[in-house]
């Protein structure tokens, strides 16, 4: 390979990232901070519920023993 098509090449790639990142559709404030507080709250409710059933499952196998 010439030191030619490195050249192009490697500019090509950066053309096509530049490309590709005008496409990118940015959230605005608002959603941005909607969606944040969504994925903090579902994350919230997730860990109570596996901390719960390891609690129970816990609880059930020291039962058992």
């Amino acid at each position: 390979m010439s030191d030619e098509t490195k050249k192009t090449g490697i500019k090509g790639w950066f053309r096509g990232l530049q490309s590709e990142f005008k496409k990118i559709s940015w959230p605005n404030k608002d959603t941005l901070v909607r969606e944040t507080v969504t994925v903090a709250v579902v994350s919230v409710i997730l860990g109570i519920i596996i901390a719960t059933l390891d609690m129970v499952l816990q609880y059930g196998i020291n039962f058992l023993i």
